[in-house]
């Protein structure tokens, strides 16, 4: 694709960066600027679409927050361009702690209901965020049974684990006793969304925002080893961790992403659903 028409400054070069986040469906191209600076752009492949949407999802952050992410240029529906943040591989403990602050920051912009004003994504799955007054309701419906009613229609689950997920989200009231007011997050905090470069945290991309209580996303956070005890102490400072949040909660609000890496890979995160759905039934 010629880029030219969508960037200010001339390009001088341009390097392929491989494939976007697994089961995206996009691809990512770094373009040298003359004028200095190196943009990305972020290019829909085959049927994939909806590139504006994360190109909307980072300008909400950056109105809303003290959150760093990329500057956009252009949020088109198969092309978005954007700032390039420097990766320089593993976080270190430093960047860690910057983490736990920026997280810490985003998670004081409240709103008065649960949700967002439009539906957004996580990875390429369509996320509904119909607003709503009664977080255990919508983490129920918008959440784990949506997830979990597509992964059955799709051959990715058998009924028998949609049971079980439905029982556990009869026992909200007892698993979620006090829910956190509104509070916007990224909703897609694993590693490869936080980019860590040489002089510490650069940013975090591939956002799937609404408003939520916050304790899903320091679970997700967990999933995949992304941040340890540093970032925790680090957060605590900020934010108190409700009791509770280790032996219950992080299990029970990880069920979505793992529903979600069950429609998106299967195999194994199925099993992963059932070890918890056991636990929590």
């Amino acid at each position: 694709m010629d880029y030219q028409p969508f960037v200010d400054d001339r390009i001088i070069s341009t390097e392929s960066l491989g494939a976007g986040t697994s089961g995206s469906g996009t691809t990512l191209t770094r373009l040298r600027l003359e004028g200095g600076g190196d943009l990305v752009a972020k290019e829909a492949q085959g049927k994939f679409s909806g590139l504006d949407l994360e190109g909307w999802m980072l300008r909400y952050l950056a109105e809303h927050a003290d959150f760093p992410v990329p500057v956009v240029y252009h949020a088109g529906d198969r092309l978005l361009i954007m700032d390039h943040l420097p990766s320089g591989g593993l976080m270190s403990p430093a960047c860690e702690e910057e983490v736990a602050d920026a997280v810490a920051s985003l998670h004081r912009v409240k709103a008065a209901r649960y949700g967002l004003e439009r539906d957004t994504v996580i990875g390429p799955l369509p996320q509904p965020n119909t607003q709503s007054d009664d977080w255990r309701g919508f983490f129920a419906e918008h959440r784990l049974l949506h997830m979990g009613r597509k992964a059955l229609e799709e051959g990715r689950m058998d009924e028998g684990v949609l049971s079980r997920l439905e029982r556990v989200c009869d026992r909200l009231d007892d698993l979620i006793p006090d829910p956190a007011p509104p509070t916007l997050i990224h909703g897609d905090l694993w590693g490869g969304n936080v980019l860590c470069g040489t002089e510490g945290l650069s940013g975090f991309i591939d956002p799937a925002i609404y408003y939520a209580d916050p304790e899903i996303e320091l679970a997700f956070m967990t999933l995949f080893g992304t941040v340890g005890d540093r970032f925790f102490r680090r957060y605590g400072e900020h934010h108190a961790i409700r009791p509770g949040f280790v032996e219950i909660r992080r299990d029970l609000y990880n069920l979505y992403p793992l529903l979600v890496h069950v429609r998106l890979f299967g195999g194994g995160y199925l099993g992963q659903v059932r070890s918890i759905l056991r636990r929590l039934t």
